[in-house]
């Protein structure tokens, strides 16, 4: 179980206002790597489940009864609520903030600017993370408002290194950024899953055929990764003239499964700007 918030201010203090899966794989991965040590970490969340979820995988981190309580020693603020929540969830806390802290929102779709009008400060930082920094793999794409610090963006910046890599980018790329690899571990589990069945149809028993298309997928993004080429570089390699290859992309062309993902992308992309609009 998790120890009470502690009273005292400190310039390692975090807060993470939500304890779903994605504040406790932060949590678990700034601890793991040694960037903060476990008391420094004040959690808040109204569910027990999740409050007692977040307690166990990090022994030592606080839990706080409120969400004021949970800010009000943090130079650090994690906002890791879901969309619907996060209006309720800044009024909530906006009172109790300390007037040099920064606010790190990995609220999909909320831009800074209804983030400082909800939290009445400018000091926002913007993330998309995505669900494999629950193994270290994951991607945050980050971007700033004017009136964070070169010093705080790099400590963020730093933390969020602990549990995969970390792009920058312009605000106005992030509902792009969160179509592609925020939703993306959604669609690469979908075909994971499609082939993995494709394999089973073929006289594969369903543990072998899962084992061998999570292990083709691992396997090919860690060679792109290595090698830096192309995607269709690595397409044409295995395609031999008249092969098994050419075969079956050409029922996926048929089929129209490149558009398919193009336009998946494409509709969450939309749907994150939906989410950043004001309730009518």
């Amino acid at each position: 179980m998790g120890q009470t918030a502690a009273a005292s201010i400190s310039s390692d203090a975090i807060a993470m206002v939500g304890g779903g899966q994605m504040a406790m794989a932060l949590a678990e991965g700034f601890c793991r790597a040694g960037l903060l040590n476990a008391a420094d970490v004040t959690v808040y969340d109204p569910e027990p489940t999740a409050r007692n979820r977040i307690a166990a995988r990090v022994p030592g981190i606080c839990l706080a009864a409120t969400g004021i309580g949970a800010v009000a020693s943090a130079g650090i603020i994690f906002l890791a609520v879901k969309p619907q929540h996060a209006a309720i969830a800044c009024r909530e806390i906006a009172v109790g903030i300390r007037s040099d802290a920064v606010i790190v929102s990995i609220v999909a779709g909320l831009p800074i600017a209804t983030l400082a009008s909800l939290l009445n400060t400018q000091k926002i930082i913007r993330v998309m993370p995505n669900t494999p920094c629950l193994v270290g793999q994951g991607v945050s794409v980050v971007c700033h408002s004017q009136a964070v610090s070169e010093k705080i963006l790099r400590r963020v910046t730093d933390l969020l290194a602990a549990v995969g890599h970390v792009h920058a980018v312009d605000e106005t790329l992030m509902d792009a950024v969160t179509g592609l690899s925020g939703s993306g571990p959604g669609f690469v589990a979908y075909l994971v899953e499609a082939l993995a069945d494709g394999g089973v149809k073929a006289g594969l028993p369903q543990p072998l055929s899962l084992a061998l298309a999570v292990q083709t997928l691992t396997g090919t993004a860690a060679l792109l990764a290595h090698t830096g080429e192309h995607p269709a570089q690595i397409k044409e390699r295995v395609s031999s003239p008249g092969g098994t290859t050419l075969a079956g992309l050409a029922v996926l062309e048929q089929r129209g499964v490149r558009g398919s993902l193009i336009d998946a992308v494409v509709a969450a992309a939309a749907r994150a700007r939906e989410l950043g609009q004001p309730a009518p």
